[in-house]
């Protein structure tokens, strides 16, 4: 593929992995265990890591790709190598209730612009398994992914996973380490779920950290009314200060909120 190509491919947010050091990285941190593993890779672009991926034996490999121009390169590899289940689609759109085996890993150097989304979606199948995440990220997402309570990078996402689980970043990477150069820097981060499988399920938690979020610089009690009757007897009921922004707020406290809010719900509906 020519240097044209790869600036053509910016419009997918395409950024390829070509340092093998990082690519290595990857691999030993996703532990792959030989004929028992099945893992997703979104965006597997011109197959480098997908071809690492099986030489390591997982039991079965889905690869999500958008851009068809790939189509040649990944196909042949699906040719040689049945493990491999390429699907032709937006990974934010793509519906992955479908895949079978059903991946427990997800594995993938994701293009920037879906990282939010994207993220979001999976957290959905928690509850069959998917459990481990070993994404590239722009370094600016990994920080407010990791972010933790009383500090400014933190947004719904992270409150999210660590109401799930657990992130942190692995590895620093440096632009040079992709082609096309990307202008961010980039993090190797890793996610695993352990409990509350289902949460993510429920539209409501998403929906209330959102709303939450929605003005950073207004008090949790504002920016809640209008989502619920009475937010303040909902805060205080969770044992937390009127005047505390969602930026405050750890774990706990959001699945606090949420359960209060979810049994107010449950019994207007009962009442009606």
């Amino acid at each position: 593929m020519n240097n044209n190509n790869f600036k053509n491919l910016k419009r997918y947010g395409q950024n390829f992995l070509i340092d093998k050091n990082i690519l290595k990285n990857i691999i030993d941190y996703a532990d792959i265990t030989k004929d028992d593993d099945v893992v997703l890779e979104i965006g597997p672009g011109r197959g480098v890591l997908t071809r690492e991926l099986l030489n390591h034996g997982v039991r079965c490999l889905h690869a999500v790709e958008i851009d068809e121009r790939l189509r040649p390169e990944l196909e042949s590899l699906a040719h040689e190598d049945a493990r491999l289940k390429l699907h032709w689609c937006d990974a934010v759109k793509f519906n992955y209730e479908l895949l079978t085996p059903f991946p427990n890993k997800v594995i993938a150097n994701i293009p920037y612009n879906i990282t939010t989304p994207l993220i979001w979606n999976l957290l959905k199948f928690a509850d069959r398994g998917l459990n481990k995440f070993i994404f590239m990220v722009q370094k600016e997402a990994a920080d407010r992914i990791i972010a933790k309570a009383d500090c400014k990078e933190r947004y719904p996402l992270g409150a999210a996973i660590e109401a799930m689980g657990s992130a942190k970043i692995l590895k620093a990477v440096s632009p040079e380490c992709f082609n096309p150069v990307p202008k961010v820097k980039s993090a190797l981060i890793e996610i695993k779920l352990e409990k509350n499988f289902e949460l993510m399920r429920d539209n409501l938690f998403s929906d209330l950290l959102h709303k939450a979020f929605a003005h950073r610089r207004k008090t949790l009690l504002n920016n809640l009314k209008g989502f619920v009757d009475e937010p303040e007897e909902i805060i205080e009921a969770a044992g937390l200060d009127l005047n505390l922004r969602a930026e405050d707020l750890d774990a706990e406290a959001w699945l606090k909120i949420y359960s209060l809010i979810k049994n107010k719900l449950e019994m207007m509906v009962e009442n009606e």
